[in-house]
């Protein structure tokens, strides 16, 4: 049985969203940038794909109808590359490099592309479409499938009994990880720096610049993070609540993809598998 293999890997620096470097990028551009970069650290060359699958939770704007197949032409692959979109919200990554795998193993593709990526600055909050976002059929049926992250948030922190000094905890060490493996070049293998044009707004007039940038780094972590910083910082939703802006994730930008083929045509290349893929499952539970 053909095993389907990993053979690169590229992901754009994370970018802070509306504020970072990415919020300007388009969407196509920054998937596309992944997807580049992944086949030529692979040394292969775009016409060989077959197919790229990338995973988007918001599909709209910058990021809608099919942003895999527009991303692959930004790549520069030729227009015989398929392309298609997935959406499993935050699995939605997993699930593309999961479909590209099973083409591989199942459908006799040789080389696939699978990743993900969000631009967030560009189309979520006030930038959304929210012309009939809400079904009040289902809003009646099952509303809690239409709550906030947040809110999700909440009830599991209260429901499993997660307080505020065991996040801020967990938030901490993540903080101190990560820091290390940036200090160590943990991450240096898989980022590919990206040139981008960032919109810069004026603080005191609002009004809007733009600026070359090159972003090499996450922009996210904080090395300077202390326990008493973090039990400082009030709850989103207010007193009584715990969850606030130093225990959960930021909103970010960024993009990454995985080159996948058969083993066999990666012994060929003589490319070293950096993992396998065995399965993919997936479970639903209750939407809160």
């Amino acid at each position: 049985m053909t095993d389907a293999v990993i053979v690169s890997t590229a992901r754009t620096p994370i970018g802070k969203a509306y504020k970072g470097a990415l919020n300007n990028t388009e969407g196509a551009t920054l998937l596309g940038h992944a997807i580049s970069s992944a086949l030529s650290r692979a040394k292969v060359d775009g016409a060989e794909v077959e197919d790229v699958v990338m995973g988007c939770a918001m599909q709209q704007g910058t990021t809608g109808t099919n942003i895999a197949r527009k991303a692959l032409l930004r790549a520069g692959l030729p227009v015989t590359v398929a392309g298609t979109t997935i959406d499993r919200q935050c699995a939605s990554g997993l699930q593309a490099i999961a479909l590209a795998a099973r083409s591989v193993i199942f459908d006799g593709v040789e080389v696939a592309v699978g990743g993900g990526g969000e631009s967030i600055s560009l189309v979520q909050n006030d930038k959304m479409n929210m012309f009939h976002a809400v079904d009040p059929e289902l809003l009646a049926l099952k509303g809690d499938a239409y709550i906030a992250m947040l809110d999700t948030a909440e009830i599991v922190a209260k429901r499993y009994d997660i307080s505020r000094e065991r996040q801020d905890e967990y938030s901490l060490e993540s903080q101190r990880r990560t820091a290390s493996a940036q200090q160590g070049g943990r991450f240096n293998d898989e980022l590919a720096p990206i040139k981008t044009t960032m919109a810069v707004a004026d603080k005191t007039t609002g009004a809007v610049s733009y600026k070359q940038i090159t972003l090499s780094t996450d922009e996210g972590p904080r090395p300077d993070t202390t326990a008493e910083g973090l039990a400082a910082v009030k709850p989103a939703k207010g007193p009584g609540f715990t969850i606030t802006g130093g225990n959960a994730s930021q909103l970010s930008d960024g993009a990454s993809a995985t080159v996948i083929m058969s083993d066999k045509l990666a012994a060929q290349k003589g490319l070293k598998p950096l993992g396998i893929f065995r399965g993919f499952v997936a479970a639903g539970c209750e939407p809160d």
